[in-house]
């Protein structure tokens, strides 16, 4: 039995707490937060859900190094679901502990930073898996599982959102996580494998429309960055393409074409009536409210894409999965895919199943591993495969 802790009590940790305490046969699992009320709050929802004793609330600054040394004293996992910007000063605290270790990510820079101190994590004989969640974290998963059904997979697409169920005008989106996370994944560029090599592709580019029959509709699907983490240098040469886009209903994407070319989305401050502001954060105090005041039953989806050669053969597989808000749990769907697959691979790090060292998302799960898993969750993943000859 293994104890682990989740930083951050918000939405996210509070479904990763969920999972542990279900699938993770924990000792413990500590919801630690800067705000203890809310720390308190997320406990309070799973000891509602989940008949146990194994749960304890705690207040901590991810900030303070004596604070988070002494919580992580004791711990075997430590789940970071605090914002990406933090996860360099969390990765420092957890090699110093000698605590494994698995985040949330969505920053491909920081990432790469701390997949380049593996060696560090090999000598505290820790494991440390960044960027786990919805994307990136188990569309990668999800891409891999479309490619293990090839022989030869040389073409992988992924599509993916989280959408309002009941989307209302003029914003038809809401907020399912950090609103920083999201505006940082709307700016900069992404990294592709077109023709075999690795490319940077601005953000918005290349706009497309996908049908998801009469269950969703139609949905335009846009470049984002940070989606694939390091899979394009994993794949590099071995794939000729590997690609990633954000679905969103009809509109989004050109709203957020307007505000990032209008200068919202910068972070250099700028003079307004004798005060400095930074237009991003002025941008999210304006727009956040908009995107939390309706209700937000959700429904995340998912397609990945690989097209190769099965049995000498040109063949398509092609794997589906949709996710709805659950009444019954009170869990969006957004949660459930993005805490679900940190907690997936924080149980599988207490097991034993992955060796020391910093582990990038593709190398750490397989796809059939996370379908096995996803079962067990009520996941409906739908794998089609045709033959193109």
């Amino acid at each position: 039995m293994s104890k682990f802790c989740v930083l951050g009590g918000g939405r996210q940790g509070t479904a990763i707490a969920y999972d542990l305490l279900k699938f993770g046969n924990p000792s413990q699992v500590i919801i630690a937060d800067v705000d203890l009320k809310q720390a308190e709050a997320s406990t309070a929802k799973n000891k509602s859900l989940l008949d146990t004793d194994k749960l304890l609330a705690v207040q901590v600054d991810v900030n303070d190094q004596k604070q988070m040394l002494e919580l992580l004293q004791d711990m075997d996992v430590l789940i970071s679901a605090v914002p990406y910007h933090l996860n360099t000063k969390v990765t420092d605290f957890a090699i110093q502990s000698s605590t494994s270790m698995v985040d949330l990510g969505g920053h491909t820079g920081i990432v790469q930073a701390q997949l380049n101190r593996s060696h560090e994590a090999i000598e505290k004989g820790i494991t440390i898996v960044p960027d786990c969640g919805m994307g990136p974290g188990m569309n990668v998963t999800m891409a891999l599982l479309a490619m293990e059904q090839l022989d030869t997979p040389e073409h992988v697409r992924i599509w993916d959102g989280g959408l309002p169920l009941n989307p209302v005008d003029p914003w038809n989106y809401a907020s399912f996580f950090n609103i920083n996370g999201l505006t940082n994944e709307y700016d900069g560029d992404a990294f592709f494998i077109r023709d075999g090599n690795v490319i940077e592709v601005p953000c918005f580019e290349d706009v497309e429309v996908l049908s998801f029959g009469d269950e969703i509709g139609d949905l335009e699907a846009a470049v984002t960055s940070g989606g694939l983490s390091t899979m394009p240098w994993t794949f590099e040469g071995k794939l000729k393409t590997l690609e990633n886009k954000t679905l969103r209903y009809f509109g989004h994407w050109n709203q957020m074409i307007a505000f990032r070319q209008l200068g919202l989305f910068d972070l250099t401050p700028m003079e307004f009536n004798e005060t400095k502001i930074i237009p991003r954060e002025f941008y999210h105090h304006l727009l956040e409210p908009k995107l939390n005041e309706n209700p937000k039953e959700d429904v995340c989806i998912m397609r990945t894409e690989a097209i190769g050669e099965n049995g000498g053969k040109p063949t398509k597989a092609v794997v589906e999965t949709l996710e709805y808000f659950d009444e019954q749990t009170g869990f969006y769907a957004m949660e459930k895919w993005t805490g679900w697959h940190a907690s997936m691979m924080a149980i599988r790090i207490a097991k034993g199943e992955l060796k020391s060292g910093a582990i990038s998302v593709e190398n750490a799960m397989s796809g059939t591993y996370f379908l096995k898993e996803g079962k067990k969750r009520g996941y409906k993943i739908d794998i089609k495969i045709e033959n193109l000859g």
